[in-house]
């Protein structure tokens, strides 16, 4: 009983932090329970700041963009409010599987893939944690440069034919965190050249260039040609504008068919006639 009680006694002392010493030997300090280690508070996030010392800055005029129903600011306008829901979705889908790259395009011509694929692209630059890459490759039909300038400027044709390097062709709009990459001259052959291997290189450097960058390619319209099939390797992700009153449910469908079991993120109804904020993109 003796040897019960004396080993009931330890156990409470070292429980209590302290040892109980045997016959004739001397006490030992109480021990101090370990601490545990602090809980790490999360500190907020800063602002993602970036400086353009190679990219080309660019003056823009807002009144010429908004005239093109280009919005660089937010304000009340429903369309500008629809593009910030459209962002906030956009944003969760692509962080949620880890997605980095989005082509925006349409069943056909003349959906406003373009515009929405700007207007998307400036209003996910308005993140502060987040940079944007807007990349032009409608390679038949370029357009992207001349929404934001009348100048002349270096696009992916220089890069695929002249040599020229990237940083050559980098446009700042002098939107923060935004970076744009035109097309400048037409190909005929666009599908080929879309998977060249210059092309397949610029797209691999585009990627790992920066980690935290999310990159839209302005794509062809689905049914126009096989652009879209031909760069379908590159892309994370396919989200699709359809235009209200004109696009029809055979269209959607084949273009569906065609992108077959590729990442639809989710399909953008442009040029709706309810001019309501949640009206203008559904999923």
């Amino acid at each position: 009983m003796e040897r019960i009680k004396q080993a009931l006694e330890r156990a409470r002392a070292e429980r209590e932090g302290a040892v109980v010493a045997g016959p004739g030997a001397a006490p030992r300090e109480p021990t101090s329970p370990p601490r545990r280690p602090l809980r790490q508070t999360r500190s907020p996030v800063a602002e993602v700041k970036v400086a353009y010392t190679k990219t080309t800055t660019i003056p823009v005029d807002a009144e010429r963009l908004r005239a093109q129903r280009i919005f660089l600011t937010e304000d009340a306008d429903p369309a500008a409010e629809a593009y910030k829901v459209l962002r906030t979705h956009v944003l969760q889908r692509m962080r949620t599987n880890g997605w980095k790259t989005l082509a925006v395009t349409s069943p056909s011509e003349g959906n406003g893939k373009t515009i929405t694929a700007i207007n998307l692209a400036i209003s996910l630059a308005r993140d502060v944690n987040q940079t944007i890459l807007l990349v032009d490759l409608d390679l038949r039909r370029p357009t992207l440069g001349r929404y934001f300038t009348e100048q002349h400027t270096l696009g992916i044709s220089d890069y695929l034919t002249e040599g020229a390097e990237l940083s050559d062709i980098l446009i700042n709009p002098g939107i923060e965190r935004l970076v744009l990459l035109p097309g400048n001259h037409s190909f005929t052959q666009s599908s080929e050249m879309l998977s060249s291997p210059r092309m397949v290189q610029l797209v691999q450097e585009l990627k790992s260039r920066y980690a935290d960058r999310l990159t839209l390619f302005d794509m062809p319209p689905v049914l126009a040609g096989d652009d879209v099939i031909a760069f379908l390797p590159y892309l994370d992700a396919v989200m699709l504008v359809v235009e209200d009153g004109k696009t029809t449910k055979d269209d959607l469908y084949r273009a569906y068919e065609l992108l077959g079991e590729k990442n639809i993120l989710g399909t953008v109804l442009n040029k709706a006639a309810d001019p309501s904020p949640h009206v203008g993109y559904y999923y």
